[in-house]
């Protein structure tokens, strides 16, 4: 659901976004899984060739079981520290079921400003958890189609906070140390974003494509090239080497 005139809302309209667009996403991403089947899931994952469909499935089950354990915890200060079990191939789609819906549970039920820990810092609620993981589920949902076709683009609306929610989320503090401006522009959504270092630096540079490709270029999902840079493609380079995607 979007807000009137395009944007997101905030608070409780914010969470319900949030929340449908991770069921939507996740959806999708064990639709995938279940066409492999138990057979198919040493297949490699094209966009992270170091995992095996298997491990792609197994993170994303164990990341929203984290999260909902985090925030159903509700300590700022620390984060849950309990283990997650993987399944047997067999069952591996009705758990990453279970993971979706633990999470989306305990984040409804604490609603958008309980406070939880976070590994960004601030803001550290269950909304700003819920915001970075409507991303995380549709790289990852982007990442398991591409192992059976071209997985195709974001949704516009998830990729066009995604672009901001990583500029302020996952690049964070670390923009201080860009020798320069990067402006993003978004040609679907119209969105732009200017991301300015700390320091004097005189050099520009300006990257554009959809909304998708500029979240799957952050992502290193897709290359530079896929967008249109002008200006300084060095620059580019420094500024997509300051967060870590890993």
């Amino acid at each position: 659901m979007t807000a009137p005139g395009g944007t997101l809302g905030t608070g409780a309209d914010r969470l319900a976004w949030a929340l449908g667009a991770i069921r939507e996403a996740s959806a999708r991403f064990s639709g995938v899984v279940e066409q492999w089947g138990a057979d198919g899931l040493d297949a490699r994952v094209p966009s992270t060739p170091d995992w095996t469909l298997r491990d792609l499935a197994h993170h994303v089950g164990e990341v929203q079981r984290f999260w909902g354990e985090n925030v159903h915890t509700g300590d700022p200060g620390a984060p849950w520290g309990g283990e997650v079990t993987m399944p047997a191939d067999e069952v591996l789609v009705g758990w990453l079921g279970e993971g979706t819906g633990a999470l989306c549970d305990a984040l409804a039920s604490a609603g958008p400003a309980a406070p939880c820990w976070t590994w960004w810092g601030e803001p550290a609620t269950a909304g700003a958890v819920a915001r970075h993981q409507v991303q995380e589920i549709a790289v990852h949902s982007w990442d398991a189609a591409a192992v059976l076709e071209s997985p195709g683009a974001l949704r516009e609306d998830v990729a066009d906070d995604g672009v901001a929610e990583f500029i302020e989320i996952v690049l964070g503090s670390s923009a201080d140390a860009l020798p320069g401006v990067v402006t993003l522009r978004a040609t679907d959504t119209g969105g732009s974003w200017r991301v300015a270092g700390g320091g004097p630096g005189r050099r520009h540079a300006e990257v554009s494509g959809t909304a998708s490709d500029l979240v799957l270029m952050l992502y290193r999902r897709l290359p530079v090239s896929d967008c249109i840079v002008e200006g300084d493609p060095l620059l580019v380079a420094s500024f997509l080497s300051l967060a870590d995607t890993s």
